[in-house]
């Protein structure tokens, strides 16, 4: 028998980064940092949070495993891994250093008839999994079983498999969703399965030094790299009065923006350091669990963090002050030297559309290395912002070269509050520090990675004429240009899309794009340090429209979402024939 380490430089590397730290890819985590890419088994996809939209006392939030999974992987299908701890990690206090609620899920098999080589046969599944899903309510030190024996629906093979009464299930791929959905024993719904990849995403125009082909390219058209591919989901269907920190639901906010109902939500897996083997195959694990993959914020490590930091970034967590050392790729991030001509601007003109303030208001230059809003430090201008000194001047404006701190760096890593500067345009005449239109809040300074969401925001029906894939970012707009919305006098009124990413995220939301234009300075823009093109008549300059007419690709899904939980599409199944993917 021979013992090996899980990875000895999986192993040596994250005992590194543990020891010495107290303190890109565009889809989102699909292979993401180059250790996880060799374990897809514990690798995060992404991480959504929203209002449920058929209840608006629930969120629901989504755990995705497992990138690129052929529908056609037989005969062993992909499936959640059994000596792996996948985790929903969940803060609504800053005055604790760590989770206030963790999920924990772990998974079992079973070979119903292990004389065949089918996956299923005659009414037996092999491969057949079920999970533990135990909770805890301080910070991880115990943890109570809220669902034994949970079923995990078979991976969807295909109609004779699944559907024929002799040597199938018998059954439909539905009903067997359906029975997998189950009630925990403190009232959350639960769903642990495979299902299709509800991201999408252009990866082979995006790896291409970011040659993005827009929906509507005729020539070159865009593709959906992940259309019809799978992954794993753990999904949780949780009322609000269990997420918020006072235990209150959402009919006792006090208002739309309540910042007691802010909660940051982010995923992760853990393996045992070492794995034992011996000539008939695995034999166990041992050692203690080490965090090998996590996710939050979509497209952090992806499009942000550097190749030689990626592997380090998955091994810690948001808490006390860890993301601190990665704060310089968000203040100063390597796509914006592509939005900048003086840069690499030039190189790149599929990024033609997305370009930087140099000059806003005559003046404040945000490009790489620039001093951005700087200048204003210290100074009477900025009392009663959120950018003066005795609020969190020193984070937002740290130095005279680090100009997005004050936009980028909030939607990452402390959520926005609804404090001047961060109000919409609407109603400031003009000057971007005065009091606007108010518009989000979801303001968690915990000063790490998370998806922040505001429990209080309603959810914008699916079907409402004006619900959008470009979340938060149309909510602006409407708020900047829509009658019904950007009437000054009237300070706080829900905008549709409100509910949308960086507002937590939806399934639908494209956050591809959203993160492009931010990094454009579309936020900035909102607010009202508008484009350089822009006149006091005109603030929606055609700079501005043309990054708010820019797309990344693919801008919608490769099939329809479910209208109930938990609202991702049943996965592929590989007897079918590939469908056209949608954009």
């Amino acid at each position: 028998m021979c013992i090996f380490p899980y990875g000895r430089l999986r192993v040596s590397f994250l005992l590194y980064a543990l020891l010495t730290v107290t303190i890109g890819s565009y889809a989102s985590s699909h292979r993401e940092a180059p250790l996880i890419s060799q374990d897809p088994l514990a690798d995060n996809t992404d991480v959504y949070a929203f209002k449920s939209p058929d209840d608006p006392n629930t969120i629901t939030i989504i755990a995705n495993y497992i990138p690129f999974e052929s529908p056609e992987g037989a005969p062993n299908f992909y499936d959640f891994g059994t000596n792996i701890r996948y985790e929903i990690h969940i803060k609504n206090k800053t005055t604790t250093t760590g989770d206030d609620i963790t999920y924990r899920f772990t998974f079992s098999k079973t070979d119903q008839d292990p004389s065949t080589f089918f996956y299923i046969r005659l009414g037996k599944q092999n491969r057949k999994t079920t999970y533990k899903c135990e909770k805890s309510l301080d910070g991880g030190k115990t943890f109570t079983t809220i669902v034994m024996n949970g079923l995990v629906p078979p991976a969807n093979v295909g109609p004779r498999s699944i559907e024929n009464n002799t040597v199938g299930l018998g059954t439909t791929y539905e009903a067997l969703v359906q029975q997998a959905i189950a009630t925990a024993t403190t009232g959350e719904q639960v769903f642990c399965g495979p299902v299709d990849d509800p991201f999408f995403v252009d990866l082979a125009g995006a790896f291409d030094v970011g040659n993005f082909r827009p929906a509507g390219n005729m020539t070159n058209p865009p593709k959906d790299g992940l259309n019809r591919f799978n992954v794993h989901s753990i999904a949780l269907k949780v009322p609000v009065s269990l997420l918020q920190k006072d235990g209150k639901g959402v009919d006792q906010a006090s208002d739309i923006l309540d910042s007691d109902y802010v909660i940051g939500v982010w995923a992760s897996a853990s393996r045992q350091m070492v794995r034992t083997l011996n000539n008939t195959g695995e034999v166990g694990y041992s050692g203690e669990w080490v965090q090998v993959s996590r996710l939050g914020m979509p497209l952090t490590n992806e499009a942000v963090i550097p190749i030689g930091m990626k592997d380090k970034w998955n091994g810690l967590t948001p808490y006390n002050g860890s993301d601190l050392q990665f704060a310089p790729y968000f203040t100063n991030p390597e796509l914006a030297l592509y939005m900048d001509d003086s840069q690499f601007g030039q190189a790149v003109p599929s990024l033609n559309a997305l370009r930087i303030q140099t000059k806003s208001l005559g003046s404040f230059d945000f490009r790489n290395g620039k001093p951005g809003l700087f200048p204003l430090k210290g100074t009477a201008a900025l009392n009663g912002t959120a950018l003066s000194e005795a609020a969190f001047g020193s984070i937002l404006l740290p130095d005279n070269k680090s100009p997005r701190a004050v936009d980028l760096l909030p939607i990452f890593y402390t959520g926005v509050p609804n404090l001047p500067p961060y109000q919409l345009a609407t109603g400031k005449g003009g000057n971007p520090l005065a009091k606007g239109k108010p518009f989000i809040n979801n303001f968690l300074p915990t000063l790490g990675d998370m998806l922040r969401l505001n429990m209080a925001v309603p959810a914008t029906p699916r079907n409402h004429p004006k619900f959008s894939s470009l979340g938060l970012v149309q909510a602006a707009v409407l708020g900047l240009t829509d009658p019904a919305y950007n009437n000054p006098k009237t300070n706080l009124k829900f905008i549709p899309n409100m509910d949308g990413f960086p507002n937590g995220r939806r399934l639908e939301d494209d956050v591809t794009t959203i993160e492009l234009q931010a990094v454009s300075g579309v936020v900035l823009a909102a607010i009202g340090l508008f484009y350089d093109d822009a006149t006091p008549t005109m603030p929606v300059s055609p700079r501005l429209q043309s990054v708010l007419g820019f797309t990344a690709g693919p801008t919608q899904n490769d099939t329809e979402f479910k209208k109930v939980f938990p609202y991702e599409q049943n996965p592929w199944r590989g007897f079918d024939y590939p469908q056209k993917a949608r954009f």
